[in-house]
């Protein structure tokens, strides 16, 4: 080790640590900054340990410093590009990272490293295991606090509104560093898993979270602690993310997120905090890479989070959107012109607005321009709707510049490519405070039926389903009302061009089928 640091780790103030980022290339060892002086060895570590094996440390205490050395340099490459764009916290306060000029740490000859070594060690055995979640160690060992964990357990309940993984991003690095999140559906409810990097972080968001609402007066959260002290995410997509691993596949077909990223903001090999400025994110919820929702700031824990609603239309209430933002009138290119009607268009969107008109373009058939009840739900509709396969071509949905679709004139000849839907009755939400509202989901292969008359059985159901050439893997009625099942197909696009063919399909004794997608799956 060299003099600067010898004397460092002495106290002595006459030689200064200068390491400029600009200056190191990249190296296996880590400069930290702006430690509070309370931080323990075991804190420190966290910060290194979703990204690899770590092999030594050196703190600094009283310079409010530490080295970290990873096993690999491209561990430390990784690690440093996440907390470039994610500013880590230990204790709730920012640390700043950058690449030492020294190429490995040697430590053995320093005092008082016996409690570091203990807590190496203790941290990378529970690191090491290859379980696909890890419980926590014992409270002894000093790697966290008796009975927390870094991972949080997470409900949503009065789930008004649709909650993604991007709004629990948001709302949760406001209290420290989140490596990942998991969201799943237990007991009809949504949930989540969200690891951050420092046990104390996950104390603090806990205390402050614990019975907010994300909305006002809805979409309430319930933070707890889960028994476990690690989460392996296995795929980056909108269901699961690890922050730390741009290499991960996306499963499910869906866009990889490392091009997705790499799209938004130009920058191969690091992933940005979605909600810390970057370019391509304007501070919005849910809605990243396009025009959102405006927040308004309000008191209290989520402050630039809580969104007013409409009482009195059971919407959200948007405010200060940007001019584009605020157009009713989407834009949907990249369709399949031999398959595609606007009835098709009317009731896919239908599921997330009412819709007033479709217009299929003359000249160029593989765009259309859908005319929704208002901003909200023509936003709605976008954030669903973009990205999903649709007569095996993938959809992207924006807002257009129109402010809405002409009819064609009178003697004006159309070729049935335009349509008005303002009057149908097969809207959705054209009641207030509609129950619909509560039941927005994304596209999903497993479809919820309801409006089944007494007489039709699920085999009746299911030959419905197949006769159209869809491949049924499960069904199921609900057990307290048969008036309603679930059904799932084989894949989400299987599911999307189901529901167009068979919503409001007649059953019978004056009933029509409803459909819409689920959140469960059977």
């Amino acid at each position: 080790m060299s003099n600067s640091t010898t004397s460092a780790v002495n106290g002595n103030d006459s030689t200064k640590f200068t390491e400029e980022r600009s200056r190191c290339g990249p190296s296996c060892v880590l400069h930290i900054c702006k430690i509070p002086f309370e931080v323990s060895e075991a804190e420190v570590l966290s910060l290194g340990l979703p990204f690899g094996k770590v092999t030594n440390l050196l703190m600094l205490k009283k310079k409010n410093q530490a080295f970290i050395e990873m096993a690999s340099e491209e561990a430390a490459v990784t690690m440093l590009n996440y907390y470039t764009a994610a500013t880590p916290h230990l204790r709730n306060q920012p640390v700043f990272i950058q690449y030492s000029n020294h190429r490995e740490l040697k430590t053995d000859n320093l005092p008082n490293q016996g409690r570091t070594h203990a807590a190496l060690h203790a941290a990378n055995t529970v690191h090491s295991g290859n379980m696909t979640l890890t419980r926590p160690a014992p409270a002894s060992s000093g790697t966290m606090m008796p009975g927390q964990s870094p991972v949080l357990r997470i409900i949503v309940e009065n789930l008004f509104y649709p909650v993604s993984l991007e709004v629990l991003h948001q709302i949760f690095s406001k209290f420290g560093t989140v490596l990942k999140i998991i969201t799943f559906t237990k007991n009809n409810q949504f949930q989540a898993l969200l690891q951050y990097s420092d046990p104390v972080n996950a104390h603090h968001a806990k205390l402050t979270l614990d019975g907010q609402n994300i909305y006002n007066a809805c979409c309430t959260l319930h933070v707890e602690y889960s028994k476990l002290s690690s989460l392996n995410v296995k795929y980056n997509n909108d269901k699961s993310r690890d922050f730390t691993r741009l290499d991960l596949p996306s499963g499910d077909g869906q866009p990889a997120l490392e091009h997705a990223m790499a799209t938004a903001f130009g920058t191969p090999g690091i992933i940005p905090s979605p909600y810390t400025g970057a370019a391509g994110f304007a501070p919005t919820i849910g809605f990243p890479h396009t025009a959102g929702l405006s927040l308004q700031m309000v008191p209290g824990a989520l402050e630039p989070l809580t969104i007013p609603t409409s009482a009195m239309a059971g919407r959200m209430a948007i405010q200060g959107m940007p001019p584009a933002a605020m157009n009713a009138v989407l834009l949907v290119s990249n369709l399949n012109p031999s398959s595609i009607s606007p009835h098709g268009l009317f009731i896919l969107f239908g599921v997330y607005g009412d819709v007033h008109r479709v217009k299929i373009m003359f000249n160029k058939k593989d765009n259309a321009l859908i005319q929704m009840a208002d901003a909200t739900q023509a936003q709605l509709a976008m954030s669903h709707l973009n990205g999903q396969r649709l007569h095996g071509k993938v959809m992207r949905v924006t807002i257009s510049k129109h402010q809405a679709v002409q009819l064609p004139r009178e003697g004006q000849e159309d070729h049935g490519l335009t349509k008005d839907y303002s009057g149908s009755p097969l809207h959705r939400f054209k009641k207030p405070g509609s129950k619909n509202f509560q039941n927005i989901f994304p596209p999903s292969a497993t479809l919820h039926l309801s409006n089944i008359p007494p007489s039709v059985t699920d085999d009746v159901l299911q030959n419905l389903f197949a006769g159209c050439g869809y491949s049924v893997r499960a069904f199921k009625f609900f057990l307290k009302d048969r008036k309603m099942a679930l059904i799932q197909l084989g894949s989400v696009e299987e599911a999307i061009q189901a529901l167009i063919d068979l919503h409001n399909h007649d059953l019978g004794e004056n009933h029509h089928l409803r459909v819409s997608f689920s959140k469960s799956t059977i």
